[in-house]
């Protein structure tokens, strides 16, 4: 498997070299969801766990951009929690919105059963920001549990809201998230994904097999 590479200079931490990465962040714990507004993404767990956590005295907000035909139900959804002012809708933004939540909020989040891959896993490490995501195919590949996010299993929201609790509470496995997960993202240059193309490629040939 090649995935696909992302765009290492342009996704990066916000910060000057001898700067920590908890520095320019947002000062509220923020959680962020980036992508499309489809139901099977799983929205809504977050927005359920959103409000466990309200309930357990721990402050968060949840920023959810992207648009999609779900909005109207996770609309709903989040007034029925009474979750307020805790949660913002976000709608569409460009790539400089997008750069800026991606480097400053605290923990992205990703709840979907399956991903192909999930680029935004691998954009948010970039900027130095871990992922707590589903335990589901492709999210495995992405997120390396324990090191630059945490893996849950899907559906189960009481999970889902103490592994956020932990890294929202816990500055030094953030930090420590942080700079893992710089590390990881480095692997995934588009220099780095066509050298293994190139592999792949070299390889068949010298095999004499035929390229497909």
């Amino acid at each position: 498997m090649i995935p696909n590479g992302v765009n290492l200079e342009h996704f990066g931490p916000r910060r000057r070299p001898d700067e920590p990465l908890s520095l320019n962040r947002y000062d509220a714990p923020t959680l962020l969801y980036l992508g499309r507004l489809k139901r099977y993404k799983g929205v809504d767990l977050v927005l359920e766990a959103v409000a466990r956590l309200s309930g357990q005295g721990i402050p968060v907000r949840f920023v959810i951009a992207g648009t999609g035909d779900d909005r109207p139900r996770l609309e709903a959804r989040a007034r029925e929690l009474e979750l307020g002012e805790a949660v913002e809708f976000a709608g569409f933004v460009d790539e400089a919105r997008k750069l800026e939540l991606l480097q400053r909020s605290w923990v992205h989040v990703l709840t979907s059963p399956k991903e192909g891959w999930g680029l935004t896993v691998i954009e948010a490490a970039a900027c130095g920001t871990p992922t707590v995501a589903s335990d589901a195919p492709g999210l495995r590949d992405s997120v390396r549990d324990g090191v630059t996010g945490r893996l849950v299993p899907h559906g189960e929201v009481a999970a889902l809201s103490a592994a956020l609790a932990d890294l929202l509470q816990d500055d030094a496995m953030r930090q420590r998230m942080a700079e893992a997960c710089i590390a990881h993202a480095a692997q995934f240059s588009w220099q780095a994904t066509a050298e293994r193309v190139r592999s792949v490629l070299a390889r068949r040939v010298d095999s004499g097999q035929p390229l497909p």
